[in-house]
């Protein structure tokens, strides 16, 4: 069944050391693209949550936010960069006494320098992190792709629905086709007959006129084509992989199909189910763009 590439889901977890919460959105995009936001503490494992996302969404743009709530006795110690702390006293004192300014230099004013005084954490263990995190993060991927299956059973109900009508349509244009020579051989004899006031028309050559126009507005083949284009929708529509590439190369061929037979038909009700055809094909082609 075809998936959405719109969808949520969220998921939190609960642990004796930190509580994890995970939200991802997906929107469609034409290729897999995932943008993860997460604390600093958990950068090292930004890779495998990369890797677990895309075994499971292969396309739409993916936002990831992840929040982290510790509450054990993490040891933290700030540390003091005593080579960047001489270097900024050493410019303090060389504006001194470039400009005879007054000497204001104290702690706290070199303290508050950037990177003087850093913040280091105890590390933790990476494995027993990703043993926490992965879980709500599977938890909130199944709900989002879920809700994609949802909302892809309405996007496969809308575009079969949608490929039965342009099915009819392109039966009407069969049954049109073929009246389209007959009725211009009897406007060509009607018109050749007024012009000629009486004359006798050559048969031979109203009969030739005839094949080339016919000849011209034959749309067999595009029908055959169009038709095919249909049922591979329809089948390809039922796959279980993602399809929403495969699906917008043959809706790009049905307009292709359209198009010709609309410029080949010359003729006025063709044209107008052309028109709607058309229009429905259109339709189908919104609809796919949110296809996984």
């Amino acid at each position: 069944m075809i998936k959405s590439m719109t969808g949520f889901g969220r998921a939190f977890s609960e642990g004796k050391l930190r509580n994890f919460q995970v939200e991802i959105k997906t929107v469609n995009h034409r290729y897999l693209d995932i943008n993860i936001r997460l604390p600093k503490v958990l950068l090292p494992l930004e890779d495998k949550i990369r890797k677990l996302i895309g075994e499971k969404i292969k396309r739409g743009k993916v936002d990831v936010f992840i929040t982290q709530d510790s509450f054990n006795n993490q040891e933290i110690q700030a540390v003091l960069n005593k080579n960047l702390a001489d270097s900024y006293l050493k410019c303090l004192r060389e504006i001194k006494d470039e400009y005879e300014v007054r000497d204001d230099i104290s702690v706290s004013l070199v303290a508050r320098f950037p990177d003087v005084v850093s913040l280091k954490y105890e590390e933790e263990d990476l494995d027993k992190m990703w043993y926490d995190l992965k879980d709500p993060i599977n938890s909130a991927i199944d709900l989002l792709i879920n809700m994609r299956a949802k909302e892809g059973q309405k996007l496969y109900e809308d575009v079969i629905s949608r490929c039965d009508k342009i099915t009819g349509m392109v039966s009407a244009i069969k049954k049109r086709a073929p009246l389209v020579p007959l009725e211009y051989k009897q406007k060509l004899n009607q018109r050749l007959k007024e012009l000629l006031e009486g004359c006798i028309v050559d048969e031979n050559r109203l009969a030739m006129e005839v094949a080339l126009f016919s000849d011209k507005a034959c749309v067999d083949e595009e029908i055959v084509r169009l038709n095919s284009h249909i049922n591979q929708m329809k089948q390809t529509m039922n796959l279980s992989e993602p399809i929403g590439r495969k699906l917008d190369f043959i809706i790009q061929e049905m307009n292709r199909e359209a198009n010709t037979i609309g410029s080949k038909a010359n003729d006025i009700d063709i044209t107008n189910l052309v028109l709607s055809l058309k229009s429905e094909i259109e339709k189908i082609r919104e609809q796919i763009q949110n296809v996984e």
